[in-house]
């Protein structure tokens, strides 16, 4: 079954506006919606500490290697670090955009607010239910996840191991929007959800059917 057409969410008794948000509101609902909890953020911080964890080792490690002459390490974790904040946050959208694609999304748009450091890849007027949202949602923190634990196992040079490390843990940081946004969906996990931006008004908009509850 399709989803529904903007103007069938728009203009029918069947369904309501649960909120709309503006891109600019991002970082503070996204961050209202990490302190509200639940057990998607639950998981999500269990990942998140871990990761920091790993990222820390090898951090503190190339650190203690640079002392003893060997600064090969740590030279590499802070070149990769270099390259989470630059090359891999394009590596992160255009995951979002593949999937986005493979969701029926016509066009994808990237964009971002550097002040605020937050990027984004959308598909204007595209809408997408609960499990499409949670398929884009996920797709860069999967995507990349098994592409450093694969590196990390099958890496038999020390140098190699840092960066896939260092990596891993980094990205994990990049996620917390993704998360923040899918568990304000499953809150309502009750009803049918939609979602849609509208690249004009620089908005999401977020729907659910009536006749089911919260």
């Amino acid at each position: 079954m399709s989803n529904p057409a903007i103007e069938e969410l728009q203009n029918n008794d069947k369904f309501e506006l649960v909120t709309q948000l503006n891109h600019e509101q991002i970082k503070a609902f996204v961050m209202e919606q990490l302190t509200e909890g639940g057990k998607i953020i639950y998981f999500y911080m269990i990942y998140q500490l871990v990761m920091i964890l790993i990222g820390m080792f090898f951090l503190t490690r190339g650190i203690v290697l640079a002392f003893q002459n060997n600064p090969s390490p740590l030279v590499i974790s802070l070149l990769t670090l270099a390259c989470c904040f630059s090359l891999l946050i394009i590596i992160h959208e255009g995951i979002h955009g593949i999937a986005l694609k493979l969701t029926g999304a016509p066009k994808v748009r990237y964009g971002g607010y550097l002040k605020k450091f937050i990027f984004y890849a959308e598909a204007d007027k595209h809408v997408l239910n609960r499990s499409q949202f949670a398929f884009v949602a996920l797709a860069p923190l999967a995507a990349i996840q098994v592409i450093t634990l694969t590196g990390i196992l099958f890496n038999s040079h020390q140098s190699g191991t840092y960066f896939w490390a260092i990596l891993m843990s980094a990205h994990s940081l990049f996620c917390a929007g993704d998360i923040g946004l899918l568990s304000f969906l499953y809150r309502h996990k009750n009803s049918e959800i939609y979602t849609f931006d509208i690249k004009d008004e620089k908005t999401s908009y977020y729907y659910r059917k009536k006749n089911n509850r919260f």
